[in-house]
């Protein structure tokens, strides 16, 4: 009896398959990948030097922060620590006008929280000059 031997076939590798997959990871990342790019806050750093910068301006809003969060507008402090009294305390110091500086003084404790209601609060008012004092150390160069 004589048995056929069958040919045999080499094996094969499907590659449909391992190309279905790549791009389905391919597709996963493209759409759990955020391209939304933050919001960006210019934030203007204050310099502190050894003598004493003279300012010439007229009138300065000066708000001030305790160390426990309590806001002193002018040297007034608030009755209640929220931003509707900050903003109608800074409405009633200034009025109509928006071209005063507005001055941050804020304590070395105090939270950031507080100084951001502070900028927020003056920027929502009109204010565009916003800047904060520093206290310099004698032992500073």
């Amino acid at each position: 009896m004589r048995l056929q031997s069958r040919s045999r076939e080499e094996p094969e590798i499907n590659l449909t398959s391992l190309i279905d997959v790549v791009l389905l990871l391919l597709v996963f990342f493209m759409v759990s990948t955020s391209f939304v790019r933050e919001a960006e806050i210019n934030i203007r750093l204050p310099e502190a030097s050894a003598e004493p910068v003279e300012r010439s301006d007229p009138e300065v809003l000066e708000i001030g922060i305790t160390q426990t969060g309590n806001f002193l507008v002018n040297g007034v402090q608030l009755a209640d620590n929220d931003s509707r009294s900050l903003r109608r305390a800074i409405e009633e110091a200034m009025g109509e006008r928006r071209d005063v500086p507005v001055m941050i003084l804020g304590d070395a404790e105090s939270n950031l929280q507080a100084s951001t209601t502070v900028m927020t609060v003056a920027g929502e008012l009109g204010f565009t000059s916003i800047s904060f004092k520093i206290a310099t150390t004698p032992d500073s160069p």
